[in-house]
């Protein structure tokens, strides 16, 4: 089996929660999964731009990243946030190697909005690195910074950069690991399964807003691009990783196919 687990900067903020998201990680490639590993740090980000009296600003929920925004970008996603992430992992018994986007052309990213500075849209990603390290007992840890031909740095979505590497890679199911339980309806309740018609319904009436909205977003494009499911839920659960991959009915589950609940 292959899996992308794509992780929220918010989990990786507190060296606990780091270290037991690490714990189950590595247990799952010990398993025999191919794995990959995304992550983002906007709240690491936010933190330190503040810190150096730089105010972030966002456009359509996107930071608007200048000059001095792309070298935080780098010094945080590429820097401090991977490499904690990886020293985790590695204490955890995983042989876990730090990238990003821009190694060996990963994932080649263009502009996306000219208002939103060295913001990128993937317009590529080449599995053949992701390949050869999984295949050899290797698990990537990818920050969500890519490239291009000209040698421009781009900041990326982290949940774009999970469905561009997880549609590449063949993975059959990519996990989205977040701060809240998973899907919610307009009640509040938790909905186990969705379709990507269904999701699309979400967004369309306002039910999924935000990053919800852009959650659902993300994995309509993976499923369009091959990936089998789809499951968004918290990062907080108990050994998570697992019961996600052995079929847990755990926070919610986007499939392609007919409705799925009422």
């Amino acid at each position: 089996m292959k899996a992308l687990v794509k992780l929220g900067g918010t989990l990786l903020d507190s060296p606990d929660s780091r270290r037991r998201l690490a714990l189950g990680l590595a247990a799952t490639a010990a398993a025999g999964t191919g794995l990959v590993v995304v992550h983002g740090g906007g709240r690491q980000m936010t933190r330190f731009l503040a810190e150096r009296g730089i105010e972030s600003r966002f456009v359509r929920g996107l930071r608007v990243t200048t000059p001095e925004t792309i070298d935080a970008v780098l010094k945080v996603f590429t820097g401090s946030v991977n490499h904690e992430l990886v020293a985790a992992l590695v204490a955890a018994g995983a042989r876990a190697v730090g990238l990003s986007g821009i190694d060996a052309s990963l994932t080649e990213a263009e502009f996306l909005d000219p208002e939103l500075g060295a913001v990128g849209r993937v317009v590529r990603s080449n599995p053949e690195l992701l390949d050869l390290l999984v295949s050899n007992g290797y698990v990537p840890v990818v920050a969500c910074v890519a490239g291009d031909r000209q040698g421009r740095v781009y900041n990326v979505n982290a949940d774009q950069m999970a469905v561009a590497c997880a549609a590449a890679f063949r993975a059959e199911t990519l996990l989205f690991l977040t701060d809240v339980p998973g899907v919610l309806d307009g009640d509040r309740h938790l909905i186990p399964r969705l379709t990507a018609a269904e999701a699309q319904a979400l967004i369309r009436e306002g039910i999924a807003t935000a990053g919800m909205q852009a959650k659902l977003n993300a994995a309509i494009d993976a499923l369009k691009n091959g990936v089998g499911q789809v499951a968004v839920t918290s990062g907080a659960e108990p050994d998570v990783v697992a019961r996600v991959l052995a079929g847990e009915s755990i926070g919610t589950r986007i499939i392609q196919g007919g409705p799925t609940h009422d």
